[in-house]
């Protein structure tokens, strides 16, 4: 059995990784790179192995940094089966069409200035809608939490709920071979266990070795009381200033986790009973829907709120804005409203026209609820940027900023060590997904063998 590792390296972002056992050729995720302009070629960069020779895929979970390079998978010649959750299919389709839109257009916005100049240009975007549809026929199976599935003969793959967003899951693969059975427990994104939506991770009893994320490997979130506190007295204080609150936020499970907490808000009087609040972002409004699809993904307590008619996402106040021009109307927007919108890290999307309109203005607030990856927008404020380039215009920060820590949907250095502590028989922990500084950090709160893989790096097993 080999196992190599092709994203995620001593980096946050691009998860994929690659077991061959008894012939086969099996791949744990196929995510895109995220983070500053020049991890596009990174993404456009050979995969490491032939992606035709892949029999298939197992996905974790629907974020972009998971799923969003498996349109490319495809086109260079992938032809195996994908398999997944059902709850991540429905999220992965949204990602993948979004992703593809979003690369359509920036190729579309770089080419414009060559031409005007007639200057031959070479912008492409990674893949387009067509590939990521052609991808989606891909999808086979679907997984069930606890449920071993044979993936071919003497391999089998097990999901387990990850807690991280609706649908999430650790990956448990089994394989036969040479008269034993060997077990790699990939962890996927581990979620913040405590939150209102969704289970905490969940591990099986045992496994040989251990692929495991370290995201936040290196420090504890804040409590989520206090952070649902600081959250109000952000908008109090933006609303009472006349301003507006600008969250960057994350389509699936932040987005929805955020007006859970608006909502109670309202309905404990913490915040006014009928507050504009603009869900800016349609992706976050398809997610929003296939929550309620999926009660099996939610707490008991949380999916009885959807059987017993009291819509936990309803704000009286609340606008979902899909078209372009009720977006760009928010604009005019000066004060008294909660304008949500993606991308979380700011590097795309709508929140950049709204940071554009709010981030220089010290009555606003501009609220961040989630991680941001070295390089983006988002560091660059959180960090302390005197300014930020958006859309080729430097904004000036003078908005407030506020970092809440406490609503990651990512496990802190404590949730990391408890899950990874209660799986029996580990060998070896490869830790990936985190920055080199934080991945030194937790190996040494680790017993045995530990290694932090280098990309297309390869161990046997």
């Amino acid at each position: 059995m080999k196992l190599s590792f092709h994203g995620a390296d001593r980096d946050v972002t691009g998860s994929c990784h690659m077991v061959e056992v008894a012939g086969y050729r099996i791949l744990i995720d196929c995510g895109l790179f995220q983070g500053a302009k020049e991890l596009n070629e990174d993404n456009a960069a050979p995969f490491g192995f032939d992606a035709a020779a892949i029999d298939h895929l197992l996905l974790t979970h629907a974020h972009l940094d998971h799923c969003g390079r498996i349109p490319l998978l495809a086109k260079r010649g992938f032809k195996g089966e994908i398999v997944t959750t059902g709850a991540t299919c429905e999220l992965a389709r949204l990602v993948m069409l979004d992703s593809a839109h979003l690369q359509e257009e920036d190729a579309r916005r770089q080419a414009v200035k060559p031409a005007r100049r007639g200057a031959p240009h070479a912008a492409a975007p990674l893949y387009t809608t067509l590939d990521a549809m052609q991808s989606l026929g891909l999808f086979g199976r679907s997984a069930a939490y606890g449920t071993p599935l044979e993936i071919r003969p003497g391999v089998r793959a097990t999901w387990y709920d990850a807690g991280h967003i609706l649908g999430s899951a650790s990956i448990l693969l089994e394989a036969d071979e040479g008269g034993a059975t060997k077990r790699i427990l990939f962890s996927g994104d581990l979620g913040h266990a405590g939150g209102p939506l969704l289970r905490a991770p969940m591990t099986p009893a045992s496994a040989d070795a251990v692929v495991m994320e370290t995201t936040y490997g290196n420090r504890l979130h804040k409590p989520r009381d206090a952070s649902v506190d600081e959250l109000y007295a952000a908008i109090t204080a933006a609303f009472s200033r006349g301003g507006n609150v600008v969250i960057p936020t994350f389509a699936l499970e932040r987005a929805q986790e955020i007006l859970f907490f608006l909502n109670q808000g309202i309905s404990n009087n913490r915040l006014p009973p009928v507050m504009p609040v603009y869900l800016d972002s349609p992706m976050a409004i398809s997610a929003t829907d296939i929550f309620t699809r999926h009660p099996e993904c939610l707490k008991p307590e949380a999916a009885a709120l959807f059987h017993d008619g009291h819509d936990p996402f309803h704000l009286p106040g609340l606008h979902l804005t899909r078209d372009t021009a009720d977006s760009i109307a928010i604009n005019k927007i000066r004060g008294g409203a909660v304008i949500m919108a993606g991308s979380g890290m700011c590097t795309g999307g709508r929140i950049r026209h709204h940071l554009k309109h709010n981030l220089w203005r010290p009555e606003s607030t501009i609220v961040f609820v989630g991680y941001a990856a070295q390089g983006t927008p988002a560091r660059q404020i959180i960090d302390g940027a005197k300014s930020v380039r958006l859309f080729d215009e430097v904004v000036a920060v003078r908005a407030g900023i506020s970092t809440i820590g406490g609503f990651s949907a990512h496990a802190d250095q404590q949730g990391l060590l408890a899950w990874r502590n209660a799986v029996a028989g580990v060998k070896t922990t490869f830790l990936v997904h985190g920055e080199q500084p934080v991945m030194q950090t937790f190996a040494k709160l680790l017993q045995g063998r530990v290694e932090m893989p280098t990309p297309h790096q390869q161990f046997d097993l």
